[in-house]
């Protein structure tokens, strides 16, 4: 590029794709986890109640208990390089940028916690990125995951003079690339175990049930996204049983049913001795999947009489995953490479 004589430098125009997914915290201790949680749970599209009674709650009592206790479950899947979300969508960045080439600009952010996306939309712009895919990672939409990144991603251009164009990535939940990779993920993981579940049970991030009732999509889009895993496993797998539940219930109101607690007990009395659970809803897994799921769920099963418990991977950085993820990201660069 030739420039007029004291012209500053002009870096060369960039598409970039920044993958979002919810956050965690720094350390597995107490002052680490309350600092996230105070960010994370003073976001009024998570906690929909008013903050004059909301607030009270949270400072004189959540942040004041609840640290403690996330820590002891945060410190059980804890890894070398950091909680199980964050070093898994590093890696689904850096698969992602080995497939897209160095021609694209692949970072990561959390709408909590570190690597912040505003920080890292900065670096993004400063390298010349003009066009940016924000993907936020979550097959499903909820107002309290995908439009509060959405929100965090507005408040971060209202700063900026000169804006990058941004596209995001919509909700996959009944995508077929999505369904087709849960299936040949989840089939693989299945044909890998020791035993023959009878049962695998799709549990899903819960939300309070009056989230349903005014409009958010939810619980529909968990609920397809099971009906149409079961049609494509049904084939390879015609004697599994598949069943649907929330997890994560947080509080005295009532949530999205049945609970993922409750169906694990109800299915060991019920008779059912061998059971795989899987979480269609998370794209990497983290503390509701590692320490709830696979830790927590196992005890409740075996504690009602299940004998063989199994809790499968997400898409993580599976090929089936990130073959998916390359393709989603493709279909929504289209006319910007």
């Amino acid at each position: 590029m030739n420039l007029p004589a004291g012209h500053p430098f002009v870096i060369a125009p960039r598409v970039g794709v920044l993958l979002v997914n919810l956050g965690t915290p720094d350390a597995p201790t107490p002052k680490a986890v309350r600092r996230y949680l105070k960010e994370f749970l003073s976001d009024p599209r998570v906690v929909e109640i008013p903050k004059l009674v909301w607030w009270p709650i949270l400072n004189g009592l959540i942040l004041n208990v609840r640290p403690k206790q996330s820590a002891h479950a945060y410190a059980q899947v804890w890894g070398p390089d950091g909680s199980p979300l964050a070093t898994i969508t590093k890696a689904q960045a850096e698969g992602l940028q080995t497939q897209l080439g160095n021609g694209i600009m692949v970072r990561w952010a959390m709408r909590y916690g570190n690597p912040a996306m505003g920080p890292v939309l900065a670096e993004m712009k400063a390298a010349g990125c003009e066009r940016i895919l924000v993907a936020p990672l979550y097959p499903q939409y909820s107002a309290a995951t995908t439009a509060t990144a959405i929100d965090e991603l507005g408040r971060q251009l209202t700063a900026m003079r000169w804006q990058p164009s941004t596209r995001t990535l919509p909700p996959y939940y009944d995508d077929p690339l999505h369904v087709a990779a849960l299936r040949d993920d989840l089939a693989r993981q299945l044909r890998a175990l020791p035993f023959v579940p009878e049962v695998l049970l799709l549990s899903f991030h819960g939300m309070p049930e009056r989230t349903l009732h005014m409009g958010d999509p939810y619980h529909c889009q968990c609920r397809k996204t099971a009906r149409l895993v079961g049609e494509a496993l049904a084939a390879d797998f015609p004697g599994l049983r598949i069943e649907t539940s929330f997890q994560s219930r947080f509080g005295r109101a009532k949530w999205l049913e049945p609970y993922t607690e409750d169906t694990l007990t109800a299915l060991a009395k019920g008779g059912v001795t061998r059971l795989a659970i899987a979480a269609p809803g998370f794209s990497a897994d983290c503390l509701e999947t590692r320490e709830e799921l696979a830790i927590r769920g196992r005890e409740v099963f075996e504690e009602a009489g299940g004998l063989e418990f199994a809790a499968l991977d997400c898409l993580n950085t599976s090929d089936a995953g990130m073959a998916m993820l390359e393709a989603l990201v493709r279909r929504e660069l289209g006319g910007w490479i």
